[in-house]
């Protein structure tokens, strides 16, 4: 039997333009049925989602999870809080971290690894206007450069 390949089903692009992440971690998420079948069909986003650190428990909020369009009168409500699971000193690194001034805890992308979905959480810190824009002037910078050789390669 073959290994499944990890899936992302969704992400949080706009995480990596506003904070500076400094460490990664990867949650279980406690989800019904009907949310998971909305996922696997793409039906979420993590625009303005965030995570608290609350009574030793990890909760997502705001995570929009459409429901499911042959779902009935069983369906899930669409930003409900769902708990993250994660072993306890993950919790307690997690919620050390949360306690530091400026640092945020935010969910960066929701995907499949071996059938369940998981949620891969950021700490980081808020950038200023100035750091994002420095950022899509190196970015600029390297497309341009890649651009330039990719020119000489093909005379």
């Amino acid at each position: 039997m073959g290994k499944k390949s990890d899936a992302e089903l969704v992400s949080n692009r706009k995480a990596h333009h506003d904070y500076e992440i400094l460490e990664t971690f990867e949650a279980g998420i406690v989800l019904v049925g009907t949310e998971v079948k909305s996922l696997r069909a793409h039906g979420g986003s993590l625009q303005d989602a965030y995570i608290l650190v609350s009574h030793g428990d990890v909760i997502l909020k705001n995570c929009s999870i459409a429901p499911y369009k042959f779902g009935n009168i069983h369906n899930h409500e669409e930003r409900r809080e769902r708990k993250l699971l994660l072993h306890r000193r993950e919790i307690a690194r997690i919620g050390s971290l949360f306690q530091e001034k400026g640092i945020a805890l935010i969910p960066l992308a929701l995907y499949l690894k071996n059938g369940r979905i998981k949620v891969k959480i950021g700490c980081g810190k808020g950038k200023k206007t100035f750091d994002k824009r420095e950022a899509l002037r190196e970015r600029e910078q390297k497309r341009s450069i890649e651009r330039t050789l990719r020119g000489s390669r093909d005379e």
